[in-house]
């Protein structure tokens, strides 16, 4: 078994902290990590623990735990979409129906028989709106 000095900084995770700093530096704004420096912080974090590696890397543990994990992809690729088709459900016949909004000056009560299902948000933003 190997034995480590709580202070000590390995080879391999000093050449990873610089990597990452360079990269810090050269960064204006916000940007995520690129994929083959998470790499090396996952396979320093294999040989020194994900607490040590995170902490000297100044990465998000729970980040940096997820990515070791089994299973785990380390890189989600999702494509945008460029065409989504939304089918509006067919309009139901009903027999009867009975509607009853209350607002700040009143109330409204509809009766509806034999007719299609109107559209709600639209009747009762309607009744709202008139009431302020």
């Amino acid at each position: 078994m190997r034995t480590r000095k709580s202070g000590s900084v390995t080879v391999e995770m000093e050449d990873a902290r610089q990597r990452l700093e360079e990269w810090r530096r050269a960064q204006t704004g916000r940007a995520r990590i690129p994929e083959n420096l998470w790499a090396m912080a996952v396979e320093v974090a294999r040989q020194h623990g994900i607490h040590r590696t995170s902490r000297t890397l100044r990465l998000d543990y729970a980040k940096l735990k997820q990515r070791l994990e089994p299973g785990n992809p380390t890189k989600v690729s999702l494509k945008p979409a460029t065409f989504v088709e939304l089918i509006a459900p067919q309009a139901t016949s009903f027999t009867e129906c009975s509607i009853e909004m209350e607002g700040p000056r009143g109330k409204l009560r509809i009766q509806l028989k034999g007719t299609t299902m109107p559209d709600w948000a639209e009747l009762s933003r309607a009744f709202l709106d008139c009431q302020s």
